[in-house]
């Protein structure tokens, strides 16, 4: 970073007076110099990845140097379409030399999530600024390493669950935190994904041409190519992911821990599995149910792909279910169902927003400012629900009914403990 945008960051504090603005565009000035902006770099890009910059560069204060994809097709469509903008990039296929380069000051991570936990920790060595997507980690081992790395290294990590920027997300949280529910002894979080399908089985091939499948597979088992575990079906193998209960799951779980003011539970139990769809191509389970136990109170997941019908009439949602009432909460908004009499129904409050501008605004307000208690979504709380959803897979693949060890920072169960670090292959070592 030169001189002039380092002054620039240390005096931005100046400029987040907008910041209460409901456009991220309207957070900054409409000109800033070229060498005042952050320099932004993506690597992975198909989705998430792709979906995060675009937000970003609606920031006048940041803009776009460097794409890194292994699959060339994809590099080259981004980098048209940004080009198309007036937006000229330098384009890799390896994201390590991507970091080498010094006129970087920020990476966006969309990769599969079995990538998160090195690129992460490599950009945080390398002394970028990181907005890596959800779930952080795909192991409690990596989830850990990544916060290791990130206060070593103290950079600025915003993770991609973009609710925690919502303000009807705020506000439900507040209406929880203000007791009107009266005690709070069961909260549920659900996912029920009717637009999914099976997947049908695909024989193994030949990586498209111009992709590195070498370099795709990374710390994962080497395994030959197969369409359907490549770009977004990587979601559904345990080589590459943990399933909805990681993907659609930190999202919403998230919120019921922040709800609850919960950390690790005492115990957590899973059943499901390929109910849906027990022969095709997927490995995680289409329906899991599981249930996270703490004192006083529990926290219940579920999930159902093929289905939209999930409680309360919603496909997706947290219901905090409280003496006097229920308060349920979704993309959409929020609203309480009274307990009989025992207290008044609030109606629905919509959203008001788009959480995904505002959340990208914040990380590079937060850039600016090196006000780390300012972020919407730090490495520690991305890493709280990674790490209860990754207990409630491994709770699932034991098949039993699982104790943390608070104290020792692991399970109770030997059988467990195989599982809280991701094997690495490759010659690839998870980040100590």
């Amino acid at each position: 970073m030169n001189n002039s945008r380092r002054d620039f960051i240390r005096s931005a504090s100046t400029m987040m007076a907008a910041a209460a603005m409901p456009s991220a565009l309207n957070a900054f000035p409409k000109l800033v110099a070229p060498s005042d902006r952050l320099n932004v770099a993506a690597i992975g890009i198909n989705g998430m990845g792709w979906a995060d910059l675009t937000a970003m560069l609606k920031n006048p204060a940041a803009q776009c140097v460097a794409l890194c994809d292994v699959d060339k097709n994809v590099l080259d469509k981004r980098a048209a379409e940004l080009a198309q903008k007036g937006i000229k990039v330098k384009t890799y296929s390896d994201y390590r030399k991507l970091l080498e380069s010094k006129d970087i000051d920020a990476v966006i991570i969309g990769t599969p999530d079995h990538w998160h936990a090195l690129q992460m920790t490599e950009a945080c060595a390398a002394g970028k600024d990181v907005y890596v997507e959800k779930p952080i980690g795909n192991s409690i081992a990596e989830c850990n390493a990544m916060v290791a790395a990130q206060e070593r290294h103290q950079r600025v990590v915003q993770v991609g669950q973009w609710q925690r920027s919502q303000q009807h997300f705020k506000d439900a949280i507040d209406f929880v935190y203000s007791g009107k529910l009266g005690q709070v002894r069961l909260v549920k979080a659900w996912a029920y994904m009717g637009w999914m399908k099976s997947i049908p089985k695909k024989p193994d091939g030949t990586p498209p041409a111009g992709v590195d499948y070498a370099m795709w597979l990374g710390p994962a088992l080497k395994r030959p190519f197969n369409p359907n575990r490549f770009h977004f079906n990587f979601r559904w193998y345990w080589d590459y992911a943990g399933g909805l209960m990681t993907d659609w799951g930190v999202h919403l779980l998230d919120y019921a821990f922040l709800g609850m003011k919960a950390q690790r539970p005492k115990s957590i139990m899973a059943a499901g599995g390929k109910f849906a769809y027990p022969d095709d191509a997927a490995e995680t389970p289409d329906t899991l149910t599981t249930v996270y136990e703490f004192d006083g109170f529990n926290i219940q997941w579920e999930h159902a792909i093929g289905i939209d019908g999930g409680p309360y009439g919603r496909d997706h949602g947290i219901a905090f279910i409280g003496n006097n009432g229920t308060l349920v909460l979704d993309r959409g908004g929020w609203e309480v169902i009274p307990e009989k009499d025992k207290m008044e129904a609030v109606p629905r409050k919509p959203k008001v927003d788009d959480g995904l501008d505002l959340h990208t605004k914040n990380f590079v307000e937060v850039i600016k400012s090196r006000k780390f208690s300012d972020l919407h979504t730090p490495i520690q709380a991305g890493a709280n629900v990674a790490i209860n959803a990754q207990m409630g897979n491994i709770a699932f693949k034991t098949g039993k009914k699982i104790y943390w060890d608070a104290a020792n920072n692991r399970f109770k169960d030997e059988e467990a403990n195989k599982f809280l670090a991701a094997q690495y292959h490759n010659g690839y070592n998870i980040p100590k």
